[in-house]
């Protein structure tokens, strides 16, 4: 292993705020099945199981009087892969995982569900290497944000459904999404959206990799404008 692969881990680590004890475990959370026999696989299934298990302790601590039906669409929306795949990219994680040639030719190192595998691995690592109060520390520390900003709502309605039925509530004119751009090639394209509500004189854009994140991106971003 070369001093600047090390240096790469050690960055990975300082932004993880944990340290491995043994480095075999780092290192085989981001070893992708396309490798070889050694690989993430049986990490990230160990890996799932904690993450739903810290999250359901926090949310039923943090939610004293939700009910069951609430908590779990609650944690859902922690634990769903589209958020695993942003702390991901946050992380940098692509730039650590190790990939096949195959993988590495058709970009893996961007692939939603490789990125979301990929930190449900490191749970599982981190535990194996320092056991759950380790893990839990990981999981509120790559979460902490998220959680603290969760709401009721999370559990219910999406942003667009939220800005749609806070405008109706105000007597105001319903939001228009509209594509502005559309970059990339056609298996790895990135959509711009516009939103727009008629007699406003601010509209918001959101980009993302398919058209209806971006509009939730967007009416997210247009209701918290609403709400300054």
């Amino acid at each position: 292993m070369t001093k600047q692969y090390i240096n790469q881990y050690t960055l990975l680590q300082q932004q993880l705020n944990y340290h491995f004890k043994q480095t075999d475990f780092l290192i085989q959370a981001l070893t992708h099945r396309s490798v070889g026999a050694q690989n993430n696989e049986r990490l990230e299934f160990l890996g799932d199981a904690l993450l739903s298990h810290v999250v359901a302790e926090i949310l039923y601590q943090k939610y004293p009087h939700a009910k069951e039906g609430q908590l779990t669409r609650l944690r859902a929306c922690l634990v769903k892969g589209e958020t695993l795949a942003d702390i991901a990219r946050q992380l940098d994680l692509g730039q650590y995982v190790q990939l096949g040639a195959g993988e590495l030719k058709s970009g893996g190192w961007r692939r939603d569900s490789i990125l979301a595998d990929g930190v449900e691995a490191l749970i599982g690592a981190v535990y194996l290497d320092a056991g759950m109060e380790a893990c839990q520390q990981l999981i509120q520390h790559l979460w902490w944000q998220r959680i603290d900003e969760l709401s009721h709502e999370d559990a219910f309605k999406d942003a667009k459904t939220q800005l749609q039925e806070k405008l109706q509530a105000e007597g105001k004119n319903l939001p228009v999404y509209d594509i502005i751009l559309t970059t990339g090639q056609a298996h790895e394209q990135e959509f711009h959206v516009r939103c727009q509500i008629e007699g406003m004189a601010e509209t918001i854009e959101a980009k993302d990799n398919s058209r209806r994140k971006a509009e939730q991106k967007a009416a997210a971003k247009m209701l918290k404008l609403l709400t300054i």
